[in-house]
């Protein structure tokens, strides 16, 4: 009996230990591109409402550590629409997000790996246009700085391509300006969903 149990204890503990191998090795690179939809909060100013968007980003994680990766998160020029409360568009802008995070990945499986970050945000606002009531005048967003947090679920379908799914929060607060007159700050404050392919080098 006891030939017998050895080799079985002895294969459930490699098995035990394979599970929990470390799914990434300091050095590793994760490159992804996908989707997110980014979703401003409501009320984000007194006079005007900056509208959800839904754009091209990618990003670059390299493990510091087995569980540990700076990403950097980029987009491509995100457009948002500008209303005011009662629903009238009075322009648009578009923007630029770089993010740069230190994001946690617990070692739990080696086909699925959860992670939760957190980091550094700077929004650029560029392109501002004008229509409808504010035709002609000449809108200002100040370029913001702010916190920013990720929760995902990577999951692997071969050892280097893998889907992503995540939700992000954005610290995005800028001063708004209508020929040089300032309406106040709209605090944007979005939510970006997203889902993207991933390639491990």
């Amino acid at each position: 009996m006891k030939k017998t149990l050895l080799p079985i204890a002895a294969g459930l503990a490699v098995l035990s230990y394979s599970a929990l191998a470390p799914a990434y090795e300091s050095g590793d690179w994760v490159a992804r591109v996908g989707t997110h939809y980014i979703d401003p909060k409501s009320d984000n100013n007194d006079t005007v409402d900056v509208k959800g968007a839904l754009g091209l980003t990618g990003s670059v994680s390299y493990f510091i550590a087995p569980q540990f990766a700076a990403e950097l998160l980029l987009a491509a020029p995100y457009k948002h629409d500008i209303e005011l409360k009662d629903g009238t568009e009075v322009g648009s802008t578009r923007h630029l997000p770089p993010t740069l995070s230190l994001v946690w990945y617990p070692q739990l499986d080696q086909t699925w790996h959860p992670f939760i970050g957190a980091g550094l945000n700077y929004t650029t606002f560029f392109d501002e246009k004008t229509k409808g009531p504010l035709a002609g005048t000449k809108l200002k967003l100040d370029d913001s700085f702010g916190i920013a947090a990720v929760v995902g679920l990577q999951v692997d379908f071969t050892p280097q391509w893998s889907v992503v799914v995540d939700a992000r929060y954005f610290d995005i607060d800028t001063k708004a300006k209508v020929d040089g007159t300032s309406v106040g700050t709209v605090e944007i404050d979005p939510f970006g969903y997203g889902v993207s392919v991933g390639y491990r080098f």
